[in-house]
């Protein structure tokens, strides 16, 4: 980064004059007003222009580019032994050994292994003479995964998805699976389905078996990430006395998706390359915001890292209204000094908009550029216009530098609520995450 870089950075991140006193630092503000006929104006008052540079090139100045990605310590991987029965998966090249972990040897009675016949694929491959021990682990096999240092009652969210995959079997049909974990992912269930028994009674006998099979009770909620399953999994749940909650909050549950694209559905013999997902992600219109939700004033502000990992642990004693993130999970890998990204939204109602915003499953803001607004990301497929402003070229440049401040911080920003600006206090605070789309 050249010292060109550090100036345009300098200036996109302290051109503005005013500040904010936000846990109790200083952090950088825009002020404004929430309105409902989308025109907001701004205070002149600006010691010069925001300039903004491409994301890649803020290595710096306390914006250095985060390391994302699941911590694989957590995950299980299968390892079997195969027999003449059983026919060998093709060995697919598979170069990065980032997310490849050994089962420990020490855990015989938290996982089952269950060979698959509903995976097996019409493409097949000869044992001969190659060792089997080329082979890690069986794409084929199911997964079914207690951590033993867990206690089995406190399991009472789930993170589940119902989905076909890019795979074929026998008859030439995409294979469907069920995932379910909790959020720590210490509980981990895998099973693979053909597509002709998909319906809410097999997926409500599937959760019976997890329960059984694992001597877990069944959870007080299941959330989802899928609408075009809501019917299905709702249905499945409310039978079995079980919360149904569609959000794209199951972090967990996605990052392990990526992680099982990578290192098990490519390499399964029937794997399809460039197959696309049957069930397609929403990508929704934003609708007008409820007057429940409507804040007063809101304003860009930014935290050290290490002030967000204070904030989520105040809020965690406190009980405050809000959401957390399990950071080790997610393998964030960044300095305490680098700037996260944030919106700040204050209200004399503050609390029962606090309140209100609890029961929404928020997932993300993002800054509309061409519409000049603010989009806030809620349930699976819900967004909202939460805030506007009067469209400039200064106004513009400042959402710009905010949304290269966040793909700075992998897509970790946060939500917070306060009495006003100047409180020293968050009456609500969410840690969010932009994930791209599922890969399946």
């Amino acid at each position: 980064m050249d010292e060109k870089d550090k100036e345009l950075i300098t200036k996109a991140l302290g051109c503005i004059k005013d500040r904010l006193k936000f846990r109790n630092i200083d952090v950088l503000i825009r002020p404004g007003v929430f309105v409902a006929d989308n025109q907001l104006p701004f205070p002149d008052e600006l010691a010069a222009q925001l300039i903004t540079r491409p994301f890649s090139s803020m290595t710096g100045l306390g914006i250095g580019i985060a390391s994302l990605s699941i911590n694989t310590t957590r995950i299980r991987h299968p390892n079997i032994q195969f027999s003449e029965l059983t026919p060998k998966p093709i060995k697919i090249p598979f170069h990065s050994s980032l997310f490849l972990t050994k089962l420990p040897t020490n855990e015989p009675k938290t996982l089952t292994l269950r060979p698959s016949s509903v995976s097996e694929s019409s493409v097949s491959s000869s044992i001969g003479a190659e060792s089997l021990d080329d082979v890690d682990d069986d794409p084929t096999a199911e997964l079914s995964y207690l951590d033993p240092e867990t206690d089995p009652e406190s399991i009472t969210e789930w993170e589940l998805d119902f989905c076909s995959r890019p795979i074929l079997d026998i008859r030439g049909k995409k294979i469907w699976e069920l995932v379910a974990c909790d959020s720590s992912l210490s509980l981990q269930y895998t099973k693979y389905f053909p597509n002709n028994v998909i319906n809410s009674v097999t997926l409500k006998d599937a959760i019976v078996s997890i329960c059984d099979e694992l001597d877990v009770p069944l959870p007080d909620k299941v959330r989802f990430f899928r609408s075009q399953m809501q019917t299905i999994i709702t249905k499945a749940c409310k039978e079995l006395g079980i919360k149904p909650i569609p959000s794209k909050r199951c972090l967990s549950l996605l990052l392990w998706l990526g992680e099982r694209y990578e290192t098990v559905y490519t390499r399964h013999p029937g794997f399809q390359k460039g197959s696309k997902p049957l069930l397609a992600l929403d990508n929704p219109f934003p609708m007008d915001l409820p007057d429940s939700l409507y804040g007063e004033k809101w304003a860009f502000v930014q935290l050290p890292f290490s002030d967000v990992k204070r904030e989520l642990l105040s809020q965690e004693k406190s009980f405050a209204f809000g959401a957390t993130l399990d950071l080790d999970l997610l393998g964030i890998e960044m300095d305490d000094e680098t700037l996260i990204p944030g919106l700040a939204v204050a209200s004399s109602r503050a609390r029962p908009l606090a309140a209100w915003m609890n029961g929404l499953e928020v997932c993300s803001v993002e800054a509309d550029l061409a519409r000049a607004n603010l989009v806030l990301s809620v349930g699976i497929s819900t967004c909202y216009v939460y805030a506007s402003y009067k469209k400039s070229s200064v106004t513009t440049s400042e959402a710009e530098a905010w949304e290269a401040a966040k793909k700075a911080s992998g897509g970790l920003h946060f939500l917070a609520i306060q009495d006003t600006l100047d409180s020293d206090n968050c009456v609500g605070f969410w840690l969010l995450l932009d994930l791209p789309p599922s890969p399946v």
